[in-house]
Order: structure tokens, then C-alpha cells, then sequence
């Protein structure tokens, strides 16, 4: 049964040394309408192996100030803009600090991220063509929380190791 993300870093495992830690994750996948569509990324197993942990929701994207429902987004050389060209990157950078300022008050360690998201992706993101073709890369709040020593798993991996 998993009930822990692994002290070496490379996933989750079995055991409870760290339940005391609270979780950070993408509040899409815990069933919150804040998806570009309006919809959500509810991921029942995910919810099932949190249990009664602490988790944290966040939407880098909401709390960035962009609306619910919105124009899907993806990465185009390195800035986040709209299929028409509108840049969102400043509200995309700027609800990766809220955030993750959110999860450091909450002594949050592991964050679990919707997969292929502009913000959230931690493995692969859209390519910036908006033709639905991925590529290895990482979304901005993915980034910045690696950056700041974030243990960071796309929910993906997460399904992977179940």
C-alpha cells in the first residue's frame, strides 16, 4: 500500500515516516473546477491515497489572477502566452511565487502536480504550437519549486508506481 513519498527522493513508497508532513498538490486533482476549461484533473486514487494526510491545494494559475474558465495556455519560447500570442506569463510567474510561498508556511515538502500543464507540468509540457505535441520540460511552477528544494512528482509518476 503506498502511503509515503520515499525519503531518497525518487517517488513514493510504502510506510508512514512522513505523514506528519503536509502535501502540496494541484487542486485540480483533488476536484476543484480551477482548470483553463473550467473542468478539473479529479483524480480519485490520488484523493484514495492521501487519506486523511494535510494536503495543501493550490492553482498557480488561479492565484496568478487568471479567470476560470480561460484560453488554454502553453510555453513558446520560454514565455507563457495564448494560442492569439497574448502573453500570461507574468500571472503564470506570479501564482508560482503565491503558491509556493502558500506551501512553504505549511512546511510542505512534497508537491504532486498535474501532469503537461504550462505551470504545473513536471515531466513534459505542450510544445507552444498548440497542436497537442509534448516535450520533455517543466512548467513554472514545477520549475521554481525544484528550484527552492521542492520534492516535485507529476501525478503521472504518481499512477506509474501505484
Amino acid at each position: 500500500m503506498l502511503t509515503t513519498p520515499d525519503q531518497s527522493k525518487n517517488g513514493i513508497t510504502s510506510g508512514d515516516a512522513d505523514d506528519v508532513h503536509p502535501i502540496g498538490v494541484s487542486a485540480c486533482l483533488l476536484g476543484e473546477n480551477c482548470k483553463y476549461n473550467g473542468g478539473n484533473n479529479r483524480n480519485e486514487a490520488l484523493i484514495g491515497w492521501l487519506g486523511s494526510r494535510d494536503v495543501v491545494p493550490v492553482c498557480p494559475e488561479v492565484m496568478g489572477g487568471l479567470p476560470t474558465p480561460r484560453p488554454p495556455a502553453e510555453m513558446v519560447d520560454g514565455v507563457v502566452q495564448t494560442a492569439d500570442g497574448s502573453s500570461v506569463d507574468k500571472e503564470f510567474h506570479d501564482g508560482a511565487q503565491i503558491a509556493e510561498e502558500k506551501l512553504r508556511a505549511s512546511g510542505a515538502g512534497l508537491v504532486i502536480l498535474q501532469s503537461r500543464s504550462p505551470s504545473c507540468g513536471a515531466r513534459q509540457i505542450y510544445d507552444g504550437t498548440f497542436t497537442g505535441t509534448l516535450i520533455d520540460g517543466e512548467g513554472t511552477f514545477a520549475r521554481q519549486l525544484r528550484a527552492h528544494g521542492y520534492e516535485v512528482l507529476d501525478v503521472s509518476e504518481f499512477e506509474e508506481q501505484r
